[in-house]
């Protein structure tokens, strides 16, 4: 389906011939490779949802400032209200009253449903027509916009700020995440993202340890703590250029691959001539060029890993035994230093383990050197792309302020 076979089959008009031992080495090597990853169960890919998710921006600046409307006219109304009145909350609830699509709000009798005490939009809205009976004593605009009450305002089909939010997200993202979060309903799912959509801060910080560390002192100190809030405070402005910088190494990792494969099949008759056709050299470039085709199972390793992670720490939804009591579709990117932590560290993986790979077949007496050297410095420039645009939005939102 593509122009692969045109474009490569042929080199100045002549294909090349490939000696029996060699393609015996390479489908071998696809075939030991192609069975190790077959071995990988398979799952949601939940690192890229989260990425997917961390990307996910508000693009409308209309739909923007709207959203900003909604808060000032109905959410902040409903907050005061709700600190007034001094509600029975279960656990669930007061998790649910800290964003604007608060269930509770739209459920509850008095809050976003009571046009008539406020809760509506201060402004005329043209999506919704005037309504002489929920707008009375409001001023009719040459417009014809009417002033919707508050779950009008977020909920009706198609118009609603919760339809027009829902647009600003990828079908497919969603639908990945549903696929993998069985523990909530659809609608549960897209509120979620929608939550992170909105939140005024990207990252929230959340207690939980997600696996017993050395930093500190046994028992802790006032002095710790500042320490470890510093740290903290530095990773995730850190890990605002991170995120970015190893998506880009995880797209790039397998495309350098290809190219070190196909250069190290290109040097394979020059290092023979040279090596005298000695069967050190011989078996040298042998488990060289596994080693190279094994690397995809490391990539595809590292990325089970990475979303069995999550998935131990988030699988199980909203419960006591979920380390993080909270469900939160940016994952890992919402929970302390633990978190951070993991993320830089899984994120390095995908450098680390091909890296180690290598240094394992090497102590079998091969000497393959710094193979792995093309890998990490083919993907730097993709990675440093990716920490620069990161960096660029932050210091224009410094710039701003």
């Amino acid at each position: 389906d593509t122009g692969w076979n045109t474009s490569f089959s042929t080199l100045n008009g002549k294909s090349a011939v490939v000696p029996v031992w060699w393609l015996f080495v390479h489908a071998m090597s696809k075939a030991a490779t192609a069975a190790s990853i077959a071995a990988i169960p398979c799952g949601v890919d939940l690192q890229q949802v989260r990425m997917d998710v961390n990307r996910a921006r508000i693009n409308d600046p209309l739909l923007a400032q709207e959203v900003a409307d909604f808060t000032n006219d109905c959410y902040a109304l409903a907050r005061s209200r709700l600190f007034m009145t001094q509600p029975t909350l279960t656990k669930e609830q007061l998790n649910d009253v800290n964003w604007i699509g608060s269930r509770f709000f739209l459920q509850t009798p008095g809050y976003y449903d009571d046009g008539f005490s406020g809760f509506r939009s201060h402004s005329p809205r043209t999506r919704w027509p005037y309504d002489a009976t929920r707008d009375a004593a409001l001023p009719q605009t040459t417009g014809g916009g009417g002033f919707p009450t508050c779950t009008q305002w977020w909920s009706d089909a198609s118009i609603g700020l919760r339809a027009r939010l829902l647009e600003q997200v990828s079908p497919d993202l969603l639908s990945k995440l549903a696929q993998w979060a069985k523990f909530m309903t659809p609608n549960e799912v897209n509120d979620s993202v929608i939550r992170d959509l909105v939140s005024p801060r990207k990252q929230k910080l959340t207690q939980g340890q997600v696996y017993t560390d050395y930093g500190g002192q046994v028992g802790g100190s006032v002095m710790n703590d500042f320490t470890r809030l510093t740290a903290t405070v530095g990773q995730a402005a850190g890990s605002l250029a991170m995120y970015p910088a190893m998506d880009s190494v995880r797209q790039a990792a397998p495309m350098v691959m290809a190219f070190l494969k196909m250069a190290l099949i290109i040097c394979i008759p020059f290092v023979l001539v040279f090596g005298m056709f000695d069967l050190k050299v011989v078996m040298t470039i042998t488990f060289a060029e596994f080693a190279l085709i094994f690397v995809d199972f490391w990539f595809q390793l590292a990325r089970w890993v990475d979303s069995t992670i999550l998935d131990a720490l988030y699988g199980n939804g909203i419960g006591s035994d979920v380390p993080h009591s909270n469900f939160d579709p940016v994952f890992g990117a919402s929970n302390a230093q633990g978190d951070l932590l993991l993320d830089f560290v899984i994120g390095a993986m995908f450098i680390v383990l091909p890296s180690f790979w290598v240094v394992a077949l090497g102590w079998t007496g091969m000497k393959l050197g710094s193979l792995m050297n093309g890998l990490s410095e083919g993907t730097k420039s993709a990675q440093a792309a990716g920490a620069k645009g990161a960096e660029e939005i932050r210091n224009h939102m410094k710039q701003r302020k």
